[in-house]
């Protein structure tokens, strides 16, 4: 099932917002070490992924080309910006806000990042929902945690999470209609290493190790796909080439 990912997803925000919601006061302690192992459960899901690309050579100018482009774009910049003008256009119009704050806040941390599109294109590509299960975990504690602070408001992020990842995941599986399966296959593994890295990225910012600006990666996708069809067809040439020679 194509969705079971983005479902399962929104099922844990939900259910993470009405135990938010219960339990008023969390220790600090408790939030501190409870993201410290979803970080490091985090950095071991991209570890698996980053190793299993077969031309690191292409996760390298991915990663490296989407950072220069999301950087040149800024978008990690023009997102919290957007966030922000989001909050002050709702909380002005509603005066307290306090629903409309939690909603607009929660959903921007849990649509807003890698592992929103990765896990998405690997739930439609490959029927593969570890990326999103992961992130279903990782939403989950921090709906709750939001909940006890930014009030009932968090539960309602869930409809545009599934919405937005359901999108992804179900325009990728139409995506063989127009690409040969050789390239597509190509594609998923280096893709696959790349979103990797990205989310080991992720886990060590939870674990407050790094501070690497994620979204400005995420052009590296593109880019992995404008370099594996490159080398693909490429090889097809030099292939078609020698079977005339």
């Amino acid at each position: 099932m194509v969705l079971l990912g983005t479902i399962v997803n929104g099922v844990c925000i939900a259910a993470g917002a009405l135990l938010g919601k219960v339990l008023h006061r969390i220790p600090e302690k408790v939030k501190t070490t409870v993201m410290h192992g979803i970080g490091l459960a985090v950095c071991l899901l991209g570890i698996q992924m980053g190793l299993k690309s077969e031309q690191f050579l292409i996760v390298i100018f991915s990663l490296v080309f989407g950072g220069i482009l999301g950087e040149w774009w800024g978008l990690e910049d023009k997102l919290n910006k957007l966030g922000i003008w989001i909050e002050k256009k709702v909380g002005s119009s509603t005066g307290e806000g306090t629903i409309a704050k939690g909603f607009v806040t929660a959903t921007l941390i849990f649509v807003i990042g890698a592992m929103a599109i990765i896990g998405a294109l690997d739930s439609g590509l490959r029927n593969d929902h570890r990326v999103l299960y992961t992130k279903s975990i990782l939403d989950g504690f921090t709906s709750l945690i939001l909940t006890t602070t930014l009030g009932i408001g968090v539960l309602f992020s869930a409809v545009p999470v599934i919405l937005y990842q359901g999108a992804i995941a179900l325009f990728a599986t139409q995506i063989d209609k127009w690409v040969p399966v050789g390239l597509m296959d190509s594609f998923i593994v280096e893709m696959t290493g790349a979103g990797g890295l990205m989310i080991v990225a992720i886990g060590t910012n939870l674990l407050g190790v790094t501070h690497i600006r994620v979204a400005n990666l995420l052009p590296g996708i593109l880019v992995t796909g404008i370099l594996v069809t490159m080398v693909y067809y490429w090889n097809s040439i030099i292939y078609f080439a020698n079977s005339i020679f």
